[in-house]
């Protein structure tokens, strides 16, 4: 049983890749990219209008967490007072933001939304598979329908700590 338990810590170790408790994701972390697969023809595109998203994600020892990210490329509006209906539904389809509480069983995060831009979303549970490797803490969504354009889709996010 230990030479098993020794080959595995070894593979593991060799990969980059290792288990994760709930503390090793404390802390805050920067988007570093964000692609998305289109389930139908798995074509593999930016997530978020390019390359260079902005986004954050916060996970605290109190069990709360927050994240906020903004597509690459969003327009600026000439003033708040001179906003049209428009740019505030530009401004609502390139952006996203909720918090609540989350739960991590070392494979996947729950995050219990408790607030959000979107009400569509509050008082929902969002799952994500993780990864850490390289220093980098990997979250991938379930297949869902993008808010965009409707197509099935898989999201992958990679965060690095900050900082």
């Amino acid at each position: 049983m230990r030479i098993v338990t020794a080959a595995v810590a070894c593979f593991v170790s060799a990969s980059g890749a290792f288990a994760l408790d709930t503390q090793d994701i404390h802390g805050t972390w920067r988007l570093s990219s964000a692609t998305r697969k289109i389930v139908d023809t798995n074509e593999v595109i930016d997530a978020y209008g390019g390359p260079r998203p902005t986004g954050w994600i916060n996970y605290g020892k109190d069990g709360r967490m927050m994240v906020i990210c903004a597509f690459e490329g969003r327009e600026k509006p000439a003033a708040n007072d001179k906003m049209t209906d428009e740019d505030r539904v530009r401004l609502h389809k390139t952006f996203f933001a909720y918090a609540g509480t989350f739960k991590f069983d070392g494979k996947k995060v729950t995050h219990a939304i408790d607030t959000s831009w979107n009400e569509v979303w509050t008082g929902t549970s969002q799952v994500r598979e993780v990864e850490y490797s390289d220093n980098k803490l990997t979250l991938v969504t379930p297949p869902f329908k993008f808010n965009v354009d409707g197509k099935m889709s898989v999201i992958t996010l990679v965060w690095e700590r900050y900082p």
